[in-house]
């Protein structure tokens, strides 16, 4: 359990922490700020595009309706198994293939 905060304590201002700026002047930058940033790219917004659309298309392959009447909850898990590992290899593919691009630039820029 936590203890409770109290107004007595340490005084003298914040003495521990990340720093903002480091001893040149320069920014740092925390996990925090790296972690939005990597959010805020085209790269991951195409990677969860590329995964909602290859789990969209697995689970209309699948279907939902029942042939017999009888209830769909193994066939609903399976189809929602199988869309994940349709996204996980779809963004799987889209990886590969900008390391391939990265790979490919570096060698032209050596050569």
């Amino acid at each position: 359990m936590a203890k409770k905060a109290t107004g007595k304590g340490k005084s003298g201002g914040k003495k521990s922490g990340a720093k903002a700026k480091g001893s040149s002047g320069s920014k740092r930058m925390d996990a925090g700020d790296a972690f939005v940033k990597l959010l805020q790219s085209p790269l991951a917004a195409e990677l969860v595009a590329v995964a909602a659309t290859a789990a969209l298309a697995s689970l209309a392959e699948h279907g939902f309706t029942s042939k017999d009447g009888t209830s769909t909850g193994k066939r609903a898990g399976r189809a929602v198994k199988a869309a994940g590992k349709a996204a996980a290899s779809a963004v799987g593919r889209r990886l590969g293939n900008e390391i391939d691009e990265i790979r490919k630039a570096a060698k032209t820029a050596k050569a």
